[in-house]
C-alpha cells in the first residue's frame, strides 16, 4: 500500500445524481491509483473488474455514499473482504489522507504492522492482505527482483551498473505493482 492522491472529480455532477459509477470518475481514481488496488497494489483490470470502493461503508454512513472523498479504486477481494467493517476508533488505512508507511511495512513478500500499530494489524487482517495467492504473486516479483539485483551487483562495469540501478529504481516507482514491497527490498540492498 502506497500514499496515494485523491484526484478532483471529473464529472462533479455525477455523485450529486446519485452515481458514483461514472466512466470518467472511475478512471480519475484508477488514474490515481496508477491503475492498481488502493489496498493491496494489485494491478487490476488485466485480471477482474475494479470496484469503487466506499472508505467508510455505505451500510454504515449512506450520507457519504456519493461524497467524492469516500471513494477509491479496490480490486474485487479486497473490497469484499473489507465489506462493511468500519470503526471510528480505529479505521483501516487511508491511503489518499495519510502515509500506509507509518503503520505497515514489508518483510518480503508478507505485510506486517510497523511497531504494533493496531490500524496496520487490523488492515492487515481485516482486508486480507497477506492472503495465499497474493503472497504468491509478490513473491514471484521478488523472485525477479532478486534475479536483477544479484545480476547488477556482479557486473564490473560500472556504467552496465548505473543503468542496471537505474532500472532497478524504476522498479519501486508508484505505477508498478507492489511497489512499496520493492522499495523496501531495495532499501534492504541499500538501493535508493
Amino acid at each position: 500500500m502506497i500514499k496515494l492522491e485523491h484526484p478532483s472529480c471529473p464529472n462533479p455532477q455525477t455523485p450529486d445524481k446519485k452515481s458514483y459509477k461514472d466512466e470518467k470518475n472511475k478512471g480519475a481514481l484508477r488514474d490515481a491509483a496508477f491503475g492498481k488496488c488502493m489496498y493491496c497494489e494489485s494491478k487490476i483490470e488485466h485480471n477482474s473488474y475494479a470496484h469503487i470502493e466506499h472508505i467508510k461503508p455505505k451500510a454504515k454512513y449512506p450520507e457519504l455514499e456519493f461524497v467524492w472523498e469516500n471513494l477509491g479504486y479496490s480490486c474485487e477481494r479486497c473490497n469484499t473482504n473489507k465489506s462493511d467493517k468500519y470503526e471510528e476508533t480505529t479505521p483501516f488505512i487511508n491511503p489518499y489522507t495519510e502515509s500506509p508507511e507509518v503503520h505497515i511495512v514489508f518483510f518480503g513478500s508478507i505485510l506486517f504492522a510497523r511497531q504494533g500499530s493496531e490500524r496496520g494489524q487490523l488492515t492487515i487482517n481485516e482486508i486480507k492482505l497477506n492472503r495465499p495467492g497474493l503472497i504468491e504473486k509478490r513473491a514471484e516479483r521478488l523472485k525477479n527482483l532478486d534475479t536483477m539485483i544479484k545480476a547488477t551487483f556482479r557486473t564490473q562495469n560500472n556504467n552496465l551498473r548505473k543503468q542496471a540501478l537505474d532500472t532497478l529504481k524504476q522498479e519501486a516507482e508508484k505505477d508498478k505493482e507492489y511497489s512499496a514491497m520493492v522499495k523496501s527490498m531495495l532499501k534492504l540492498h541499500e538501493i535508493e
